[in-house]
Order: C-alpha cells, then structure tokens, then sequence
C-alpha cells in the first residue's frame, strides 16, 4: 500500500511542524487568555461555547464538557454549556443564556459558508453583552483570537484548536488558585493552589508577581503542547499498518454500500460527532465523496431512554441492533478502553459482521488485550486530553486514507 504509506508519513509530518509552530507564537496569549478567564469564573461567570456547524457544534460540545466534568484529579468543576444550531438561532441561545460575566468560545469562525457568520454574529452579541470572548479563526471581533494559519487545512487546524482549548481549561485553574490575582481583590498574594498543585510543581507560596506566573503557564503550555506533538507521532506511527489496513477496509465497506457508525462517551462522544461530520461531507479540499455516517451520540431521547429504562450499557448495542448491518462499519472511541457500553457494542457489531474500528488510549485497555475489534489503534497516555487530541489526529488521518485507492 505505497499510496497510502506515503500520505500517512506526510500528514504526520506536516501535524509535528504545525504543532511546534504554533504553540510556540501562542504560549504566552493562552496563559493571559488563561488569567481573564479565571477573573470572570472567579465573579461566578460561565463558559458559553457555541458554533453553527456540525464540525463548530463538536467542539463546542467538547470544550464544554471538560469544563463541568473534568477527568483530571484535583481539578474542580466549571460551569459551562454548549450551543449548536439543533437547538435553534444561535443568536437566541445566546441570549437566554449569556450574561455579562460569562465567557463566550466560538467555534468556526474559520470555516467557509455561513455557519462562520452566524458564529462571527453571534461574538458580536456575546460582547455587547459584557462577556469575554474568545473565537478561533480570523475576523471573529473576539477579543481573544487563536489562528491556525489556513495553509494547514482544516483537519490540522482543529487539531491545534483542541489543544488549545484544552489548555485553556487545564491552566485556567493555575490563576483561579491564585485568588489574590484576580480582578477585584486588595492583595497580589498567592493562596494555596490545592490538590491540583502536584500537576504544576514551578508553583509557590513566594511567587505572587503576576508576570512571573504568566511566564510559568506559558512555559507550562509549551511543555503539553510537546508532548502531544510527540503523541501524534507515536500514535500515527506505532498504528502506521493498522491505519492503513481500517482505511482499505472501510473504503470497501462504503463501497459496498455501508455506513459508518460511530460512538463513545463524554468527551469521546463529541469525537464521535466530529467523525461523522468529517464522513458526511467529501475531504476539505474537494477530494473524495461525501460518505454516510452515522451518529450514535446524536439523539439524546434514544440515549436517555434506554440508559434509563434498560441501562447505560446498552445505550450503544441497542442502536448497533436498530442499524448495523453486514456491510456496514463500527468506529469507537474510548480513553480507556474499558467503557461497558462501547464493548457491548462492538460485539454486537461483530455479530452482524461489520467492520470494527476501537481508537482508544492508555494501553488499550480491554478491547485491546482481548482483540475486541478489527482495527485497534491505541494512543499510549494516561492524560486524557492529550489522548483526544492524538485521536483526533488518528481519525481524521483516517478519514483522507479512505479516499485514496489502495491498489493505486
């Protein structure tokens, strides 16, 4: 498979040159993003982050869901929301929700189409509101703005957004310990960063400059961008051949016909959004075809329903039974790899003779060590963000390895 070995090495390559470019421009506007952003959660302020698009409503739902249910010890819980166009004129969400306090995240403001007016609008109306805002692409009006330069495509932009934004929320924390820092008090004094104090070591009782706390966050955020620059190569090249051999098998599958179902939980559930928009519409740049995808994640009446009256393990084999077929191919998502619901579905798919994708992380877990899928394409982390992240790199690299002929 010399094609699909080839684009594999050069998207690779091209995701390690973005990352370290990137965030090498960008380190010290997160940490001061970081800083503003702990003023308005300190007065009791939201995060409100919304996009019009499906790719948009993806992250917005992610970022969101870091926020109020966070997976790193010591971390304490942010309130936040997501909003996407399902639920109506982003405009109107945003008006029953965001309060002058809050802080607005837009998503897809860098897209083309006028899903990145809406977003563009909606920044406008989040900032006459008195919210701090925040988008990720060129002209937002957003007074915090990350860009990607667009040379990259839109695949890799992404992927240094989810970075970012994860950074925002696991550094935001570093200033919001640091009460004496913040807008309104008396005193410039440092308190006691709390249990979260073991993940941040450079922190002391005898820094209370703020300048020299922006200067360790953003040294701090260099530091996580490498290593999730060096996840990326280990997951796209340790997984090299399995990659290649779920594309062929996936492209065969659509060929034949097939659907793509995908599915996983919280902030894998969002991937899993992510995944079926990227094979709804054919590659950024105009190659290959739209093809059909199924989100399992997407309605939340079927989710509910059964997780309440059956079981939150069946939430996933329940759709698998209502829509797989022999033809059609499973993708899931997992950190763990131990999720029930996503095992329970997998052999489910596998008793319908589909193609079976698991992209997930730590050493495997499970589905994994016990071969639970076709496909298995493991990130090697215990740090869940930087998981996601390298995942989303796997799946997108995915998604153009599908496109290529394989016999070409």
């Amino acid at each position: 498979m010399p094609a699909l070995a080839e684009r594999l090495d050069e998207l690779t390559q091209a995701r390690t040159r973005a990352n370290q470019a990137f965030f090498s421009e960008q380190a010290e506007p997160i940490a001061r993003c970081c800083h503003r952003m702990a003023e308005r959660f300190a007065r009791g302020g939201r995060l409100v982050a919304f996009g019009a698009t499906p790719v948009a409503r993806s992250d917005a739902r992610h970022v969101a869901v870091e926020f109020v249910h966070p997976v790193i010890v010591g971390k304490r819980a942010l309130p936040a929301i997501g909003l996407a166009a399902e639920g109506g004129d982003l405009i109107v969400q945003a008006g029953a929700t965001c309060e002058p306090d809050d802080i607005a995240v837009a998503f897809g403001c860098d897209e083309a189409g006028p899903g990145a007016e809406v977003a563009r609008a909606t920044v406008a109306f989040a900032r006459e509101r008195g919210c701090l805002t925040i988008a990720f692409g060129p002209g937002s009006g957003a007074e915090w703005e990350f860009t990607p330069p667009s040379e990259l495509g839109s695949f890799i932009r992404q992927e240094l957004v989810e970075t970012l934004y994860h950074l925002l929320w696991e550094l935001v924390h570093v200033f919001f310990d640091h009460r004496g820092l913040l807008e309104g008090r008396e005193a410039r004094q440092v308190h006691d960063p709390g249990a979260s104090s073991f993940l941040y070591p450079f922190l002391s009782e005898s820094q209370t400059d703020l300048e020299s706390i922006v200067s360790d966050v953003a040294a701090s955020a260099l530091l996580k961008a490498e290593e999730v620059g060096a996840l990326r190569e280990q997951t796209l090249g340790d997984n090299r051949d399995v990659l290649m051999r779920a594309g062929v098998a996936l492209r065969a599958s659509f060929e034949a016909g097939g659907r793509l179902l995908a599915f996983g939980n919280g902030g894998s559930a969002t991937d899993a959004m992510d995944v079926a928009a990227d094979f709804r519409a054919p590659l950024p740049d105009g190659r290959g075809e739209a093809r059909r995808a199924l989100d399992l994640t997407e309605d939340t009446s079927i989710i509910t329903a059964i997780a309440n009256d059956v079981g939150i393990e069946a939430i996933f084999q329940r759709q698998v039974i209502a829509h797989g077929r022999a033809q059609d191919a499973a993708i899931a998502l997992s950190t763990s790899g131990n999720s029930l619901n996503i095992i329970d579905a997998l052999a489910e798919a596998r008793r319908r003779e589909m193609v079976t994708i698991a992209i997930v992380g730590y050493d495997g877990g499970q589905i994994a060590e016990k071969e639970l899928a076709d496909h298995v394409i493991v990130t090697r982390s215990q740090h869940i963000p930087r998981i996601q992240e390298a995942q989303a790199s796997a799946y997108h690299v995915l998604r153009e390895l599908v496109e290529i002929d394989s016999t070409g």
